[in-house]
């Protein structure tokens, strides 16, 4: 009789034994899921608050160019898209010219000040676009041998003047997209005209590399 009772006392042990060692596991699938889950909204979260912060910095960025550019832009010389100054080619240059023409100069000359003032501020530096139609330069004009060569003489000679009016050399830099990314229809002359264009941004300033002890 007392076999039987002891028999009966090791399977119960042993079936507790095995019922904690499930709870055992599946308190540890259970940890797992809930940091998992933690993990991940910690990580949405930095993510949404990392979009915030790039939404403010833009909307403060627009606000701080539309007073600094208040003029111009009243008077229709330029546009501000997305933080984006947009300048007609026609205003800056001839038809399949680099030329910078007085009234164009004279524009510039009116933003060097206020953009100046702006990157005074702030780590940022202005990267000038030049941009085409999709019309090829006309022929016998040698002296550019696509619009990505107009674009980048264009956006070239932007730079040098914005410079010369005082904007600070290490603070603007020229880049050429040819007739890529249009704003309009290449199929009419209005859409073409948007098109030639120039536009200045604001983008963050590149970091430095830090020096290593040795100076390299």
């Amino acid at each position: 009789m007392s076999a039987g009772i002891d028999g009966g006392d090791g399977d119960t042990a042993t079936v507790w034994a095995a019922f904690g060692d499930l709870m055992a596991v599946m308190l540890g699938v259970f940890v797992l899921i809930l940091l998992g889950v933690v993990g991940a909204h910690l990580h949405t979260a930095a993510k949404l608050e990392h979009v915030e912060r790039e939404q403010a910095r833009l909307a403060a960025q627009r606000e701080t160019l539309e007073r600094a550019l208040a003029a111009p832009l009243a008077a229709g010389r330029v546009t501000l898209v997305d933080g984006r100054i947009g300048i007609r080619g026609s205003l800056l240059f001839p038809v399949n010219s680099d030329a910078l023409q007085d009234e164009g100069r004279a524009l510039l000359r009116e933003l060097a000040a206020p953009l100046s003032g702006y990157l005074s501020a702030r780590e940022e530096i202005l990267m000038v676009s030049g941009f085409t139609d999709d019309r090829p330069v006309l022929q016998g004009n040698r002296r550019y041998a696509d619009n990505w060569d107009l674009s980048a003489q264009r956006a070239l000679t932007v730079t040098r003047a914005l410079v010369e009016e005082g904007v600070p050399a290490d603070s603007v830099f020229a880049a050429a997209f040819g007739d890529q990314q249009p704003v309009d229809s290449n199929d009419h002359e209005a859409g073409r005209a948007r098109n030639r264009r120039v536009e200045i941004a604001p983008v963050p300033r590149p970091r430095q590399p830090q020096a290593t002890a040795d100076g390299r």
